[in-house]
């Protein structure tokens, strides 16, 4: 069974292995100063958050969000990363860890739970076809 709760101390080892599939896939490498950065400020559970899905007691998936300000309505929450171990893929961890950050968003009385991925990442987008919205925007940044 799936079970979705915080990041706790002991699972840093775990929760980097699994930040760092993430970048993998989307062919970026982050300098180790970033993963104790944002370790730090996933513990402190402030400005940026964190869950994780355990089965068995081992971290099997990840996702970090926060909330933000909107111009045109409530404040809403940002899903910036979701990532799930290999060895669990396809038993319903994305599709928790989504329900869980929703559920968080509506007790913060966001408007809405948003999220971005690769046009080319047809596994993830089978399991947000179905359980969101797919908007027409286009996304368009500038790089430092």
């Amino acid at each position: 069974m799936i079970a979705i709760g915080p990041l706790e101390p002991g699972d840093r080892a775990a929760w980097q292995e699994l930040f760092e599939g993430y970048n993998t896939f989307y062919e970026r490498t982050l300098p180790a100063e970033t993963y104790d950065e944002k370790w730090k400020a996933f513990q402190a559970d402030e400005s940026i958050h964190a869950l994780c899905a355990r089965d068995g007691g081992q971290v099997v998936g990840i996702t970090h969000f926060f909330k933000h300000p909107s111009t045109s309505g409530p404040d809403v929450c940002y899903l910036q990363d979701l990532f799930t171990a290999p060895t669990a893929r396809g038993r319903g961890v994305g599709r928790a860890l989504i329900e869980a950050v929703t559920q968080w968003a509506r007790l913060q009385d966001c408007g809405r739970v948003y999220w971005h991925t690769s046009e080319w990442n047809d596994t993830a987008r089978r399991l947000y076809d179905q359980v969101a919205e797919k908007t027409p925007f286009v996304q368009y940044r500038i790089l430092f």
